[in-house]
């Protein structure tokens, strides 16, 4: 199999127009850019399947109506650049923009978690959002200081390299890596050879195919691309009541003083699920369709159905019955949670806020899944709860990913004097 980077696909910013107008499609309908327009649906149709070829005024008429630039911060005042590949809703962004971070490019495929990513992070002269990152040459990404990625994680075969090698195919990362996801990590850091990269996945990837999988990936990391590797497993636990293992690596470009000794990790557990809970006794303002009323109650919705709850009770007892741990898990307002997954908008086993004894017990609103995260109450959830449980429950824990950017911060800041020292020695 040819490797997927022997032949790059059209530049991503070779199409000005048609790229503002999709950009504007992943966050109004064509009847909503009509209107904004003044324009007739009809046209929008044809202007987006290219049968007619869009007016010379509609790239400025877009970017002021549609998607005003809200550049607040721009990358001169910025402290260090970063790109945020496989983003999600931004989890990762929230946390290195607080340390003064600005973001150049962001990829994000699904069309869902770009509409909640986009109403957080509105577009700007100085950022682009693109889909499937399999899809952009690496040479078209902009420069940037650290590269980060959730990157999700697939079986790694190194089965056959040496007849690869015989046969005279990709050496390296190319090869063992080549399939994947995090190929694409790789291929993207040899390129811009950033300062410093921050990845994050689940726990099990360090045991992955009795630990093949992790070994592909600091061998890549560390002997194919050279950077200094720094890996840990750090619970969320320590920052919101939630227990939520993830392995966090960081690599730089060059020799650092980087420690993990560093980090200052809260008490494991001290933060109870109480503080995340909506308190229904309306010292917080009602936020429909989650709460309502002066009290601002948890709406109905959110309950479980007499025959949802039935269920969910005789299967656990079942498996109980056979001598396993497999059942909800039932929690009170001074306990800690379970992971939240992906899987949580189907019935939302994992994670179930008893209401009392004598009441059937509730989902977490997708509010209540934020703060779980660690986003704060301001970031906007527009959304279905189906949907927005799966992007919660993808996430990163906002303020996990804070505390490592923030020890981050100075060696990448190091790399970066170090580096422009060398251009001005070089210059001379």
């Amino acid at each position: 199999m040819s490797p997927m980077y022997s032949a790059p696909p059209p530049t991503f910013f070779d199409d000005p127009v048609h790229d503002l107008l999709k950009e504007a499609r992943l966050r109004y309908t064509q009847n909503e850019i009509a209107d904004l327009l003044d324009v007739d649906v009809r046209t929008v149709r044809r202007w987006e399947v290219r049968e007619t070829e869009p007016p010379s005024y509609l790239a400025d008429a877009i970017r002021q109506r549609l998607l005003p630039l809200e550049n607040t911060k721009s990358v001169e005042n910025s402290i260090f650049t970063f790109i945020d590949l496989f983003a999600g809703i931004g989890g990762f962004r929230l946390a290195f923009e607080s340390h003064s971070g600005h973001c150049v490019l962001t990829s994000e495929w699904n069309k869902f978690s770009q509409k909640t990513y986009l109403d957080n992070f509105p577009q700007t002269g100085f950022h682009k959002l693109v889909g499937d990152i399999t899809q952009v040459d690496e040479k078209d990404i902009p420069d940037h200081d650290i590269l980060l990625a959730g990157f999700p994680c697939q079986p790694f075969s190194i089965a056959g390299v040496s007849k690869k090698n015989a046969l005279g195919r990709p050496h390296g990362f190319e090869c063992t890596t080549q399939g994947t996801l995090f190929f694409d990590v790789a291929r993207i850091i040899a390129e811009k050879k950033p300062s410093a990269f921050l990845l994050e996945n689940v726990k099990n990837l360090v045991s992955h195919d009795n630990g093949n999988t992790f070994r592909v990936i600091l061998q890549t990391l560390k002997n194919e691309l050279g950077y200094e590797i720094h890996y840990k497993i750090i619970d969320g636990a320590h920052f919101v009541p939630q227990h939520r293992e993830r392995i966090l690596i960081v690599g730089f470009r060059g020799n650092t003083s980087f420690s993990w000794d560093d980090i200052e990790l809260p008490e494991k557990g001290k933060i109870k699920l109480s503080e995340i809970l909506h308190p229904e006794n309306g010292s917080e303002l009602a936020e429909e369709p989650y709460t309502m009323g002066e009290k601002a109650l948890v709406c109905s919705r959110y309950t479980l159905t007499p025959k949802l709850w039935e269920y969910l009770q005789a299967y656990a007892e079942k498996h109980r019955l056979a001598g396993n741990g497999f059942g909800f898990g039932l929690v009170k307002n001074h306990d800690i949670a379970r992971t939240l997954s992906a899987r949580y908008y189907k019935d939302g086993s994992e994670i179930l806020i008893s209401q009392g004894s004598k009441k059937r017990p509730r989902r977490l609103t997708p509010r209540e899944c934020a703060r779980l995260m660690g986003f704060p109450d301001s970031f906007i959830i527009p959304v279905s709860d189906t949907q927005a449980y799966r992007q919660f429950g993808n996430s990163v824990v906002v303020p996990v990913i804070q505390e490592i950017a923030r020890i981050m911060k100075s060696h990448v800041v190091n790399l970066k004097v170090k580096d422009h020292a060398n251009l001005v020695s070089i210059s001379k």
